[in-house]
């Protein structure tokens, strides 16, 4: 039997005063686009923070792909990994390329130049999310959506086989959602990569992803595929919103509508 991508186990946390997780458990799956949903602040971008190692918890276990993440130095975690928090931190002003070619650094030693793998890498994640005019533009002239663009071209840049980005649709107008989502989605399909995303929007979750978790008040709500998790009980269970939830006739996925 495969071992889940994540498996966590009666994880507990308390930030800030408040308590986030009490004895959390579930597992993500390996492979594909799994999304996690939920209401603002059920702590869906802790779970990332958790995942990618970031944030100790207080208590429990997390297992990736069978072994403690706990055990992992964070050189090996960026070998193995790549995440994008939902606030980048700030960084100089900077090229595009310039910044990009940062996420190739788990794969360099140190002083050494860019290898021809490195580069192929770089250009590989500028095309992948449209940036390739945009190489020597200055971060400061770019659009908050560019900004973001760029953000996902470094973690792409990483060449890791699990990404996990939290809110990556953030900040992008509907046609570079789309664009966004569809590249995850050929990353998965074409690369076999595994790509753990918070996500707001339910039906964008619907039709991209193929395992949805859905979280309130730091407890699991639902998990499992779409079609099965995004349901008009769960819909009400997570929200409190009265919706219906129909297949889409073209792609054959859930598309939820709110009653109210």
């Amino acid at each position: 039997m495969t071992d889940p991508l994540f498996n966590i186990e009666n994880l507990s946390l308390r930030l800030g005063g408040r308590q986030i997780y009490d004895g959390f458990s579930g597992a993500l799956p390996n492979g594909g686009l799994t999304g996690i949903v939920g209401p603002n602040g059920c702590g869906k971008s802790t779970l990332l923070r958790c995942l990618a190692g970031v944030q100790p918890p207080d208590s429990g276990r997390i297992a990736f792909q069978g072994y403690p993440l706990a055990g992992l130095a964070p050189a090996e975690r960026a070998l193995c990994m790549a995440y994008l928090p939902q606030n980048p931190p700030l960084v100089p002003d900077m090229s595009v390329g310039g910044l990009v070619a940062k996420g190739r650094t788990p794969w360099r030693k140190a002083f050494r130049p860019l290898s021809g793998a490195d580069h192929e890498a770089i250009d590989k994640a500028l095309a992948a999310t449209g940036l390739s005019d945009l190489r020597t533009a200055r971060l400061s002239a770019l659009s908050g959506g560019q900004r973001q663009r760029v953000w996902l071209a470094l973690a792409l840049a990483q060449d890791t086989p699990v990404i996990l980005l939290d809110e990556p649709t953030a900040f992008l107008d509907l046609q570079h959602q789309l664009s966004l989502l569809r590249l995850l989605r050929q990353l998965a399909d074409e690369q076999g990569r595994s790509i753990v995303m918070v996500l707001h929007e339910l039906t964008l979750a619907g039709r991209f992803c193929d395992h949805v978790m859905g979280l309130r008040d730091g407890r699991l709500v639902c998990a499992g595929p779409a079609e099965q998790a995004i349901t008009s009980q769960t819909v009400a269970a997570l929200y409190d919103l009265q919706a219906d939830v129909a297949n889409d006739p073209i792609f054959g996925k859930p598309v939820v509508f709110p009653r109210e």
